[in-house]
């Protein structure tokens, strides 16, 4: 098996859709790299279904990881990254947020003398019911270059005292974004099957949120008294903790509830960009609003946000999970028409090419030196 300098690993689809901007460049400008699918999240041919929709070329390698209990799947996931690495022998290993796939991969990486570079590091929500800043603290640590998409981030790391070299190179989620929206324009049919004028859309999957009884109830009782309708697209796990406490009759007739199973990531993308604003407990969706072609309000279903940004840019805020304070806030969102910026808080569009620049030129030069 040949050598190969960077080694790209990915696991769910948040992880696909904001390492492409950086394997694209790396394609446009025929640098080589290895690329690694540890079959994290649900079906894997559904997985290459959804990179071959992206313009993405097939992995080289995947791991077909069937655990779903964190800890075994973590373990699995080293164990597979690590016998990717001993096959490839890459000089640097790519990851890309906080989920188990780039815990275990960084670790393998670690224990095997690999450089591991972490896009969207810095991220902190200071919320340790969290396991993503679990995950996210420690490959921050772990990581050799950490690249941080906002200066915010920067000084999260900076006053952690980490020891790899920061950059600070934007979020590659923005130019995700702008490549994909004209894409899902040409091939989504979701906004003439949904079939309504104006709407909220709604967004609900964190453990912290979803396996609270209380906390979950809360969020359908606002929905179905919010003054226009609100579309939720439901995760599996938020179904099944509806039907455990005998709500799921009650949101499915719910005439101000419009119920879709989970959508395709371009469905998705037009939902956001026609909505009147959002209700979400997602980081990312957090992000991909503030993007200019779909510049949304978001009212933040959380009492922390690892995103920041958008609130202080104007772009979000946080209304906790209590039925009045999100009814309380979505009247007041609904009512005024702020004008949101023209520019996302977390970068212009072009991060991925910015990384890649910086891999191929300044760090693996560097890494070779250090090898030879």
């Amino acid at each position: 098996m040949s050598r190969t300098e960077v080694m790209i690993g990915v696991g769910t689809r948040p992880e696909i859709i904001k390492m492409a901007p950086v394997m694209r460049a790396f394609d446009r400008c025929g640098f080589p790299y290895t690329f690694v699918h540890s079959g994290q999240h649900h079906d894997y041919n559904l997985s290459l279904q959804f990179i071959e929709e992206l313009g993405l070329r097939k992995p080289d390698y995947n791991l077909r990881v069937r655990e779903r209990a964190p800890g075994r799947q973590t373990g699995r996931i080293l164990i597979g990254f690590e016998r990717a690495i001993k096959m490839f022998k890459p000089s640097l290993l790519l990851v890309e947020g906080d989920t188990n796939s780039v815990l275990a991969a960084a670790l393998a990486a670690n224990k095997n003398g690999v450089a591991v570079g972490h896009v969207e590091a810095g991220l902190r929500s200071f919320d340790l019911r969290m396991p993503e800043e679990h995950n996210r603290r420690l490959v921050d640590h772990i990581a050799s270059y950490l690249f941080a998409p906002t200066e915010n981030a920067k000084r999260n790391l900076t006053r952690e005292n980490v020891w790899g070299r920061i950059y600070v190179t934007g979020n590659t989620v923005i130019d995700a974004c702008i490549e994909n929206i004209p894409i899902a324009e040409r091939t989504s049919k979701i906004m003439s099957s949904l079939n309504l004028g104006e709407y909220i859309l709604a967004t609900v999957h964190r453990a912290e949120n979803v396996d609270n009884p209380k906390v979950l109830r809360n969020f359908v009782e606002a929905f179905e008294e919010a003054p226009i309708p609100v579309v939720v697209p439901l995760h599996p796990r938020t179904v099944k903790r509806l039907k455990r406490l005998q709500l799921w009759k009650r949101v499915n007739n719910s005439r101000n509830i419009r119920v879709l199973p989970p959508v395709g990531y371009f469905d998705f993308l037009l939902l956001m960009k026609n909505c009147k604003l959002i209700m979400t407990d997602s980081g990312g969706i957090q992000e991909e609003a503030t993007a200019p072609p779909i510049r949304k309000f978001v009212l933040i279903l959380r009492i922390s946000t690892e995103r920041p940004e958008a609130v202080e840019a104007g772009f979000a805020k946080i209304v906790g999970v209590e039925k009045e304070s999100i009814l309380k806030a979505l009247d007041e969102a609904l009512r005024s028409e702020t004008a949101l910026p023209e520019r996302s808080p977390f970068g212009d569009g072009t991060s991925g090419k910015r990384i890649a620049n910086l891999i191929i030129e300044e760090i693996i030069p560097e890494l070779k030196k250090q090898a030879s």
